[in-house]
């Protein structure tokens, strides 16, 4: 409480804020960092919202004025940036993750909300770390409550969304009861949970599903069974136009076999290295190595961008994990 008190204090004291979250935005990240903002222009401060990456399409449907966010590269964001008092960092705490946009708010003060373990490369500021948040948007809605408000429907949807996502529908192992309390408070607030849902989950777009069927057909159990792994085939996605968004969840298809407890989704990038997604069923902590291979993440679900091709990246990477577990 004290830590949420000295935040606000500080967000008190700027009259115009700049909100970044990490590269590659998920629901958390997007619907926190929406909720923040509407929360700080209800009090009259001037928020913008900054993107390492494009800001996710499936997830603009929250933002109640696409002005929100800043046009990258733009002398506009080059301008915000410059003359704001103060930036907040959501849902990362690590350099790295905020990409171009370290270099705009380099000299500002900071702000950094986060849930997920700490890292080599920390964000200087004042820091609100709690790993036992199912989501950052708890953490968010936490500093809201405690200043009494305002609340609106454009925070309560935000901010559900952001706890909707993060536990996988209310199904991965960090939904708990706090999480629950939240989720229903929001209801309260205004959030209506069917028609968030089918906003997040039942509007995907037919490639999705075209290249789905072109990953499953990699899938491939290993270990007696324990860990198994899929592969995004790079010629479908570039043919078909997909995006990141396209694979939303589809790390969670080799999690679904029975008796698989580790699992992991491998996708070339446009650099030619091979990004690596781990899902887990307890006890296995991924994030341990996702770290020992420079990612990070949360004990269940995490990740890390390891030198192709991919071939042998899907030989190091599997028996690395079986090594460790």
């Amino acid at each position: 409480m004290r830590r949420l008190d000295e935040i606000l204090h500080v967000l008190s004291g700027a009259s115009s804020v700049v909100i970044a979250v990490h590269a590659n935005a998920d629901g958390d990240a997007a619907g926190s960092e929406i909720a923040l903002a509407a929360f700080l222009r209800e009090r009259g401060t001037q928020a913008w919202i900054v993107t390492p990456t494009p800001f996710p399409e499936s997830y603009a449907f929250l933002l109640p004025d696409p002005g929100w966010v800043l046009p990258a590269k733009s002398a506009e964001e080059a301008e915000r940036c410059r003359h704001a008092d103060l930036a907040v960092v959501l849902d990362t705490a690590e350099i790295p993750r905020i990409g171009r946009v370290k270099g705009l708010v380099r000299r500002l003060p900071k702000v950094v909300i986060d849930h997920h373990p700490p890292g080599g490369r920390p964000i200087d500021g004042l820091v609100l770390r709690d790993t036992s948040a199912c989501a950052t948007g708890v953490l968010v809605f936490e500093l809201i409550d405690r200043a009494g408000g305002p609340w609106t429907d454009v925070m309560a949807r935000a901010l559900y969304v952001a706890v909707l996502t993060d536990t996988g529908g209310f199904r991965f192992s960090n939904t708990n009861p706090e999480c629950f309390r939240v989720a229903a408070r929001l209801v309260q607030l205004g959030a209506d949970p069917e028609a968030l849902h089918r906003a997040v989950y039942g509007r995907f777009h037919r490639r999705r599903f075209a290249l789905l069927r072109e990953a499953l057909a990699t899938l491939t159990v290993h270990g007696g069974g324990r860990i198994a792994w899929m592969t995004v085939p790079k010629e479908a996605y570039d043919a078909l136009g997909a995006s990141l968004e396209d694979l939303e969840g589809f790390v969670d298809v080799p999690r679904d076999v029975a008796g698989v407890e580790v699992a992991m989704l491998f996708r070339t990038t446009a650099d030619g290295r091979i990004k690596v997604s781990f899902r887990s069923l307890a006890p296995w902590d991924v994030n341990a190595v996702a770290v020992a291979l420079g990612g990070g993440g949360h004990e269940r679900a995490a990740a890390a961008v390891v030198a192709g091709p991919l071939e042998d990246a899907i030989d190091r990477v599997v028996r690395f994990v079986e090594e460790e577990f």
